[in-house]
């Protein structure tokens, strides 16, 4: 098979297509012949070594494909089946060994390519606004990177539970995607001379001074301090993750001064730690794209042997949607 390796730490330029053996189940584990792999910031960090990884390895972790074999061991999946994961290291592949466990049924109505687009971004949107701050009717939000995967279908889904959203894109283009999802504002940050004071000013603005219930932040470092001086009092600040960089350590009495603020660092796979909750997460969200409640937007796709350009595109920040690659 043919599949994407990152011979060491490094830049894009550190991927190569490379020509493996088909890779063999084990006892639990499903063989998928892979209809599309998922490109995430988290598969960056992996590559980059931000992330602990050994060297080299098989890039990517998300996908969608056909069951071509199942493990002795491995229950509810048969030849055939359609299936995607978020969680198989060795993604980037024409075939990837998935743990059963980490599997789930992708429903009649979705296509593949769609179905790879949602097991990261779209559990992580619903984890994000159904369990890690519970968004609800009137509730203000706002959203970093409103035009990028996990926004779009944040966007929609804080929404559809009765939430105004603002958020924050980098040209008017994206402000158009993001206002299409659902968004109630959109703030251009390239406009802005001084991030961390100018955007909690127009954030509160919009908010008649009180600022936002919540803030989810997947940018990182570049944000964080707006972030936080956005919050009204006993507002929450959900850091997902670092597009710009990690945030470094902070003092925890400005949480105090700002008004008793929270701040999380959550992660997808606490929040599918058991069968039951991935099932639902996974359920809830393929069923609604499958519906058409949920627009799935897959902003660009790329040939497996180019996952370097694809890493590119995504860290340059000249991607709206999904990124996916095609075996």
């Amino acid at each position: 098979m043919h599949a994407v390796v990152a011979r060491s730490a490094g830049g894009p330029e550190v991927l190569s297509s490379t020509e493996l053996p088909d890779p063999a189940p084990g006892p639990t584990d499903l063989l998928v012949r892979v209809a599309a792999a998922g490109v995430n910031f988290i598969d960056t960090y992996r590559r980059a070594g931000v992330y602990p990884m050994s060297f080299p390895h098989v890039v990517g972790s998300e996908g969608a494909g056909v069951v071509e074999a199942v493990g002795a061991e491995a229950r509810g999946f048969v030849v055939g089946d359609r299936v995607a994961w978020d969680a198989a290291p060795g993604s980037y592949a024409e075939l990837a060994v998935v743990p059963a466990a980490d599997a789930v049924h992708v429903p009649d109505g979705l296509d593949l390519t769609t179905a790879a687009a949602l097991p990261l971004q779209g559990m992580t949107a619903h984890y994000l606004v159904a369990s890690t701050f519970e968004v609800g009717q009137g509730h203000d939000v706002l959203l970093h990177a409103g035009a990028g995967g996990v926004g779009l279908l944040l966007t929609q889904l804080a929404v559809a539970r009765g939430a105004r959203v603002i958020t924050t894109v980098s040209t008017p283009e994206k402000a158009a995607l993001s206002s299409a999802a659902g968004a109630a504002h959109t703030i251009d940050y390239a406009r802005l001379d001084d991030l961390a004071t100018e955007l909690p000013a127009l954030v509160r603005d919009l908010t008649d001074g009180a600022g936002v219930h919540v803030v989810y932040d997947g940018v990182g470092a570049a944000t964080f301090d707006a972030s936080l001086a956005s919050l009204r009092r006993r507002g929450t600040l959900v850091l997902f993750g670092g597009a710009s960089g990690q945030v470094p350590p902070f003092d925890l009495q400005r949480l105090n001064a700002a008004g008793s603020l929270y701040v999380t660092r959550p992660t997808l796979a606490h929040y599918t730690a058991t069968p039951a909750e991935l099932e639902w997460r996974a359920r809830e969200v393929f069923r609604a794209a499958a519906d058409g409640d949920l627009d799935v937007r897959v902003g660009a796709t790329f040939p497996l042997a180019e996952a370097a350009e694809a890493h590119r595109a995504l860290e340059g920040r000249r991607t709206t949607g999904k990124v996916l690659l095609l075996p």
